[in-house]
């Protein structure tokens, strides 16, 4: 009985490490939007946290967030880490909230309505971290001035805009896609249950 719960414990570490190093991957295909600013870039690497989340708990997926961002500190050399700092923050944001309703609801709908709170929340939440803090941070980092109505702006027409159209991107992504896998999620479950 020992020996069953470590190796599933162990399958369930190496899962993880594994859609971690997946989510890395995925972090490194992105694009930036014409319309905003060039820093700010649509990635797909929060799939491989929403199906950590899904298989396991709302904490199996905040793991991955932590993975793709630890390890992309390990391989950029230390180059950012209030970036990382922030996408760690929005990966979280996203991901919890449709972990959250999947599991007390379970189906489609429950995702669909996961994927929107979440981009609502990631959107808002973003909003105002990158307000009082992020933008700030970056400003003390780099040595620049920035005024109220440049932090306003900056996340009125670049933040808000951006987190709204990341959540509405990857989740027309993820729902045709949990929808195919929907039966192999439900098998993964009950085996590491």
């Amino acid at each position: 009985m020992q020996t069953t719960k470590q190796s599933s414990k162990l399958l369930k570490l190496i899962i993880l490490a594994l859609l971690g190093t997946i989510s890395l991957v995925l972090f490194f295909f992105n694009f930036p939007l014409p319309f905003l600013p060039p820093y700010l870039k649509i990635d797909f690497s929060e799939v491989p946290a929403l199906m950590a989340a899904l298989i396991f708990s709302p904490v199996a997926g905040i793991i991955v967030v932590a993975v793709k961002n630890i390890l992309y500190l390990m391989v950029s050399g230390a180059g950012d880490p209030i970036g990382v700092t922030a996408n760690f923050l929005a990966g979280i944001m996203f991901v919890v909230p449709v972990a959250i309703l999947y599991h007390k609801f379970k189906g489609v709908k429950s995702i669909v309505s996961g994927l929107v709170t979440g981009t609502i929340i990631m959107a808002l939440g973003m909003s105002v971290l990158n307000y009082f803090f992020i933008l700030p941070a970056y400003a003390w980092f780099m040595g620049w001035e920035m005024s109220e109505q440049v932090k306003w702006i900056s996340v009125i027409a670049g933040v808000l805009p951006f987190n709204i159209i990341k959540g509405i991107v990857v989740g027309l992504l993820f729902i045709p896609l949990f929808v195919k896998m929907r039966t192999w999620i439900e098998q993964k479950q009950a085996k590491v249950a």
